[in-house]
């Protein structure tokens, strides 16, 4: 499992443009950058919709007086999904960037993959949220329950750093 002070691997995500969909490859993002990577289990799922989305739209302003050029949301879900939830939570208008790991590709890379059969939810990704320095992790607070939304929440993650 990843953690402070290891490099993300390259992985291709996904989003929706103007021409449908987009390939989105995370070097991308982060290199030469400051950025926030918060993963949830599932988007429109009860904690991420009401709990965690809404923790990065509040605390946006405090993130980018700390130099953090991006917020980037993760799920394993298709990216049509992604930006109907981005739309849906406002997140897309407070400028929170909405990206699909259709695949889990990045969040088996990253060793934050888990199952839950019971709510439907297979090779899902864990609650996290981390700061990335150039490709680097600076911080990563990981909630052990997937119900949960604190360490992980906005405020969480300013608290870390």
């Amino acid at each position: 499992m990843i953690s402070a002070g290891d490099t993300l691997p390259d992985a291709t995500l996904t989003q929706i443009g103007a021409e449908g969909p987009e390939e989105v490859r995370i070097s991308s993002k982060l290199n030469g950058r400051k950025v926030v990577i918060f993963a949830v289990p599932g988007a429109f799922t009860p904690t991420c919709h009401s709990a965690h989305v809404p923790s990065f739209m509040r605390t946006k302003d405090q993130f980018d007086a700390k130099g953090v050029d991006e917020i980037i949301c993760v799920s394993v879900n298709d990216p049509f999904v992604m930006k109907a939830w981005g739309e849906a939570t406002g997140a897309t208008d407070a400028g929170l960037t909405m990206l699909a790991d259709a695949a889990s590709e990045f969040t088996k890379a990253i060793g934050m993959d888990f199952d839950a059969p019971p709510a439907g939810l297979i090779a899902r990704s864990k609650r996290y949220a981390m700061l990335v320095d150039d490709g680097k992790v600076v911080a990563l607070n990981l909630e052990e329950n997937p119900g949960a939304c604190e360490i992980s929440a906005g405020e969480g993650l300013l608290e870390a750093i």
